[in-house]
């Protein structure tokens, strides 16, 4: 938790206007162009927005109407994460689906990498997630046993006659393969699986950050599938105002010499937002900065106040940047960093990959198991998820055209969620381009229990959970069997042959474990299945 607590500290932001930015008076200012949708049960109010509320220095105001024309985000012409390899295991395929394609990533014992496929077998499109790697280390179906190599030529179809014609050469008993990369321990693919995007990586490769390789920073890695869309995901990554409230009581915030208005601890936060185009936007924000890189990868840097007297710092307080806009390196400060990895699976549900990253304290990591960071990572999830879903909702509800007149923003701090509708919109008609591969019909609410659960969402994924999820069973049963058996010894044992300490000693023993037995049954189901969060209960 130590990780966490560290790398969700509040982020502190400056925004200067100039004086000729400042008019006197509050204007209407529409983000999204007049949609057909309607507010339902709502009044048909404007976004009244101070001018003073957001930088125009770099980006203009990030709530002007968007030019007509404008350049288009090409969403299948990207790079896109899928897991962490630490979370792969090597001996079976694994189905996941990203941007609405279901694709099957399996290690190549042959070619020493992951494969990342089409997942359907040719021959009658079964699930090749659900198949197996053979002794050859070729990819089997297991509906008819076609096997497949890591280029997706299908090698061998045991109903063809081995005298008969070599119909598994065919170019439809080909698998389609997209291209891969690992990169910052994360599994990269391109989702478009045509030829010509065969050598992609020699043109574009995927966002890279050099301290997620740096070993000198210590980093976690959690991914987890969440119920409610990417659009959602993103905006809610990029606001730090919602973090005392949602995360009460979670994550440990710094300490402010400004009176606190509430007892959660809440103040204004100033944002600059600057670059806005089409592949992203950059932020400051203090004593560090913040990136987004679309469509996947947002990330914020901070420097911490460091132990040592003699830190050097440049004159106005905020570190050195280079021209790849990262923190450049000084051993004297300590620096904390935390990396979003936002995946659209499809609507109304998305899959995120948070890296938490830190120059100090290493040793924590190697101490503390990984799985004991991940519960209070996911129940920093679990506190905000519920309110994330039905927020989605309540906006598709009110038209995606309309989301400046349902939502009112009228504080700095919402800078980078601005910025953010402002890119979607401008760039992508403010949604993802799924390609008609959905209705746009979210999917219906299930009950909490499923909306929050975490044994597929994030446990069955993740090689520490499953591990610790695994032994703690076993620990369980063996304590109900060690209570079983120390009432079956003593119920056995005659008086006379068994000190009366000795008999007392049984009966403590049954009952601790029995007692333990049951606290650790408590204990499982809150941590790996699910656990409910009060806002209202302090």
């Amino acid at each position: 938790m130590d990780v966490l607590k560290l790398s969700s500290s509040p982020l502190h932001f400056t925004t200067k206007l100039s004086k000729s930015q400042r008019p006197k008076q509050c204007m209407q200012i529409l983000l999204f162009p007049s949609s057909s949708f309607s507010l339902i049960n709502r009044p048909n109010r404007g976004f009244k927005l101070c001018a003073t509320t957001f930088s125009t220095e770099e980006i203009g105001n990030p709530l002007e109407a968007v030019e007509a024309e404008s350049e288009r985000f090409d969403w299948y012409a990207q790079w896109y994460p899928i897991m962490p390899i630490c979370d792969l295991d090597k001996r079976v395929p694994h189905g996941k689906r990203v941007m609405g394609i279901d694709v099957v990533v399996w290690w190549d014992k042959n070619e020493s990498g992951w494969k990342v496929f089409d997942d359907l077998c040719p021959h009658r499109l079964a699930p090749l997630s659900e198949g197996r790697i053979d002794q050859w280390g070729r990819l089997q179906c297991v509906y008819h046993g076609w096997c497949f190599n890591g280029s997706g030529d299908c090698k061998f179809i045991p109903q063809a006659p081995p005298d008969g014609p070599p119909v598994h050469t065919s170019k439809r008993a080909c698998v389609s393969v997209y291209p891969s990369v690992v990169q910052n321990d994360i599994l990269w693919f391109w989702p478009n699986s045509d030829p010509q995007y065969k050598d992609i990586m020699a043109k574009k490769t995927p966002p890279y950050i050099p301290e997620i390789d740096d070993p000198s920073y210590a980093k976690l890695i959690i991914s987890r599938d969440l119920p409610y869309g990417y659009e959602i995901l993103t905006e809610n990554l990029m606001d730090p105002a919602h973090v005392p409230y949602a995360h009460y009581g979670l994550i440990r915030r710094q300490q402010t010499k400004n009176k606190k208005a509430d007892e959660e601890g809440g103040q204004p936060i100033d944002i600059v937002v600057r670059d806005l185009d089409v592949h992203g936007f950059i932020s400051n924000q203090g004593l560090g900065h913040g990136k987004f890189v679309a469509p996947c990868v947002t990330y914020t840097s901070l420097n911490l106040p460091s132990k040592e007297r003699n830190a050097k710092h440049q004159d106005n307080g905020t570190p050195s940047l280079d021209e790849n806009n990262t923190v450049a390196p000084k051993t004297s400060q300590r620096k904390t960093m935390v990396v979003f990895m936002c995946i659209p699976i499809s609507p109304g549900k998305s899959r995120v990959i948070f890296i938490p990253l830190r120059n100090f304290a290493v040793w924590v990591n190697r101490i503390i198991p990984r799985w004991m960071f991940h519960l209070g990572q996911n129940l920093v999830m679990d506190s905000d998820s519920y309110l994330l879903h039905v927020e989605e909702r309540k906006i598709l509800d009110a038209g995606l055209a309309n989301w400046q007149k349902a939502c009112f923003l009228p504080t700095k701090s919402d800078a980078k969620v601005v910025a953010f509708r402002r890119w979607l919109n401008k760039y992508s008609d403010g949604h993802v381009d799924w390609r008609g591969k959905f209705s746009g019909i979210l999917p219906p609410s299930p009950p909490k229990e499923q909306l929050m659960e975490r044994y597929w969402s994030h446990v069955v994924n993740c090689s520490s959970c499953k591990v610790a999820y695994k032994g703690l069973n076993a620990l369980e049963v063996v304590l109900q069997v060690i209570s079983i058996a120390s009432l079956g010894i003593f119920a056995a044992t005659k008086q006379s042959l068994v000190s009366g300490a000795a008999r007392v000693l049984m009966v403590a023993m049954a009952i601790l474990c029995f007692a333990s037995s049951r606290w650790l049954s408590h204990f499982i189901y809150k941590s790996f299945h699910f656990h409910d969060y009060n806002h209202a209960i302090r």
